[in-house]
């Protein structure tokens, strides 16, 4: 059954890993297809950070859009996929790699694997996505 929109936009603020899917124009290669950290509240935009040479980057500036993938397998199994247009690039501050981390990451880890990130990682972008297209939906207890 597919998700109302105040149910799939709750599920994808939940803090879930994504699957972030990016076309490979004029390539012999399928989609880009890799696990990434995002933000995201209800009624706004999405934002993922990456490194500004990553292919992730380099794709996604050539497509103009991307989609995000979420799931889970419990209570139900459950997914919301969202697509659309970049709507902005910008360069990543500490204090945006501090926000995304505190997400995933036990407080007392945010220090020190921003510390790591902010001097290992390399220059990092904040790509920023406003949903245009949504599939999702909640198959009950399967």
């Amino acid at each position: 059954m597919a998700l109302t929109r105040d149910e799939r936009e709750q599920f994808l603020a939940e803090p879930r890993v994504a699957a972030l899917s990016v076309a490979s124009p004029g390539s012999d290669r399928a989609p880009l297809s890799v696990p990434i950290w995002y933000q995201y509240a209800p009624g706004g935009d999405v934002r993922i950070l990456t490194g500004r040479t990553s292919r992730k980057a380099e794709l996604i500036a050539a497509a103009g859009r991307f989609t995000l993938l979420v799931d889970r397998l419990e209570p139900t199994i459950r997914y919301v996929s969202v697509e659309g247009p970049v709507v902005d690039t910008r360069p990543a501050t500490r204090a945006d790699l501090e926000e995304v981390s505190s997400r995933y990451l036990p407080a007392e880890k945010v220090a020190g694997y921003v510390d790591f990130a902010w001097q290992n990682h390399g220059e990092q972008v904040v790509i920023t996505l406003r949903p245009e297209r949504w599939v999702s939906s909640d198959l009950g207890q399967v």
